[in-house]
């Protein structure tokens, strides 16, 4: 096998893992988004988001980071689960670390954003980040999936509607 035959099969491997691995938190995140607005108008959702407010960026740093080096290997753990036969385990491990990852790191981003983005060498990996899932989504692999999540998603909406107007009429 040659090198450039090599990097082909590596190049396909790298864009279904990102692709997959963007697929599961955009599915995780649309679940969860109504919940996020719903917490956030809690009195203590309040409280926590002025004293996060109130810190520097390196200490904001450290709070958005924290979650994130615990929670992030939750997916390769599941899958290691599942492929040894622990079926229900990595489902439940996958779910309940990737709606805890969610729920604490998505929120901690959007809240220190702004003071994350004053560290320079935060703001060079976030910038960078950013041009590579644009990469990955201008893929064809990409948009082929998200059509087809698209579509499951209005199929899924459409049938929950039809039993929510079952459930009125019963």
């Amino acid at each position: 096998m040659n090198v450039i035959s090599l990097k082909r099969i590596l190049k396909f491997f790298v864009m279904v893992f990102a692709v997959l691995y963007f697929f599961i938190d955009a599915i995780f995140f649309s679940i969860l988004k109504r919940a996020f607005v719903r917490l956030g108008r809690l009195p203590i959702s309040i409280r926590i988001a002025e004293w996060i407010s109130s810190l520097g960026p390196y200490q904001s740093l450290v709070l958005f980071l924290t979650p994130l080096v615990i929670l992030e290997p939750v997916k390769p753990v599941s899958v290691y689960l599942i492929a040894t036969g622990k079926m229900v385990y990595g489902l439940i491990v996958l779910i309940v670390g990737e709606i805890l990852k969610i729920a604490l790191v998505e929120r901690l981003f959007h809240a220190t954003r702004e003071k994350l983005l004053q560290i320079s060498a935060f703001a060079w990996i976030y910038n960078f980040l950013e041009l590579g899932l644009d990469y990955v989504q201008h893929l064809p692999g990409w948009q082929y999936v998200l059509r087809h999540y698209r579509t499951i998603k209005a199929s899924a909406r459409t049938f929950l509607e039809r039993l929510r107007r079952r459930r009125k009429h019963n």
